[in-house]
């Protein structure tokens, strides 16, 4: 069971992530470093997010889980620490994505933030930031280094941000935004990071 103290059950932190078996995660990274490395290095960046992410005070920690069945899901969340986890479910990023927020909002979230394993560099206070912009703006988002994000925050559920968007390429950021101020939002914008996706992503890590 979590240690962690919830002193505002309405907050949410959900991390989605992927199970680190060879061949099942980290694609692109695994054709330049071969897939039980790009799986050494998923388990690695988990275990990363989850730590930083277990600094936050005040939030219900939900580890979103691909690649694993409800059991082997609650065993990995335990040994990371979360309160619960679930299952991401099928779809591509965008269906799985939207489908957290909405069982997030569901319980009775009043602030959410999503986010991924992909950031080496991720700091508790990058966290933080994105609770704290929720006072100024009812969307957070993370601009990342390749035209996307890396987190997206939202106060209240507005899942027709997410639709239509091409994921996985230089636009989302970009469409995300657009797609805000068509609807009258007027979104905050966190630190700029660099996720990880090919060998070359690597370097200003293990640098």
């Amino acid at each position: 069971m979590s240690l962690l103290t919830l002193s505002h059950p309405r907050r949410q932190l959900v991390v989605m992530a992927r199970w680190p078996a060879a061949g099942r995660c980290k694609s692109r990274l695994g054709v330049g470093i071969g897939r039980a490395a790009a799986a050494r290095i998923q388990r690695r960046l988990s275990e990363h997010t989850l730590a930083t992410a277990r600094q936050v005070d005040g939030a219900e920690l939900v580890l979103a889980v691909s690649g694993l069945g409800p059991r082997g899901a609650r065993r990995w969340g335990h040994n990371l620490g979360v309160h619960r986890s679930v299952l991401q479910g099928d779809g591509g990023l965008g269906s799985r994505m939207a489908r957290q927020l909405a069982r997030a909002f569901g319980e009775g979230a009043q602030q959410v933030l999503l986010i991924g394993t992909d950031l080496p560099l991720l700091a508790s206070n990058d966290l933080e930031a994105a609770f704290a912009a929720f006072a100024s703006s009812s969307l957070v988002l993370g601009p990342a280094s390749d035209g996307g994000y890396w987190l997206i925050g939202l106060k209240g559920c507005r899942l027709s941000l997410l639709s239509g968007i091409p994921w996985g390429s230089a636009d989302v950021l970009r469409l995300t935004l657009e797609r805000a101020a068509a609807e009258g939002l007027e979104p905050a914008l966190l630190a700029q990071r660099s996720d990880l996706d090919r060998p070359g992503d690597l370097e200003p890590w293990l640098g």
